[in-house]
């Protein structure tokens, strides 16, 4: 079975699985990153953090996924998983992607991981491959082709 184009530029969508393992990808790039953000966090927490502290870090700790998410995904719409599995994001309407789509993109996955990965399971059933996320952001995923080796 063929998979979906986007309208926009005639590439294939991307599906489940290419998409699942970019992820994998880039989870373990990000939990690296964490790990850091974690480690300049600590000074500041003290020895015993209180709930408001623990809050603080949670936040922290959200605002920096999505700096990593909204850089790459601003800057070629490639993530470093995305880019090893050819995978980019662009927007299923003409023009640049928004900050504004990127924030949404990224809270609606959020959604879309909440209830067991429904919002990604979506996609095996939704008639254009499009995600919760996807759709709510109106972005899409999709696949570049195979560079030709010189």
């Amino acid at each position: 079975m063929d998979m979906p184009t986007s309208p926009l530029t005639g590439l294939p969508r991307c599906g489940l699985i290419r998409r699942l393992m970019a992820i994998l990808y880039d989870s373990m790039l990000l939990a690296a990153i964490l790990m850091f953000a974690t480690l300049i966090a600590l000074p500041f927490l003290g020895e015993n953090p209180g709930p408001l502290a623990r809050a603080g870090l949670r936040v922290y700790l959200m605002l920096v996924i999505f700096g990593f998410f909204a850089w790459f995904w601003s800057h070629g719409g490639q993530t470093l998983g995305m880019l090893a599995w050819r995978v980019r994001l662009q927007n299923s309407r003409p023009g640049p992607l928004s900050l504004w789509q990127l924030l949404l993109r990224f809270l609606a996955a959020i959604a879309s991981w909440l209830p067991l990965g429904l919002g990604f399971l979506w996609s095996l059933f939704d008639k254009d491959k499009l995600t919760w996320h996807d759709r709510f952001s109106m972005t899409e995923l999709v696949v570049l082709p195979k560079q030709k080796k010189k």
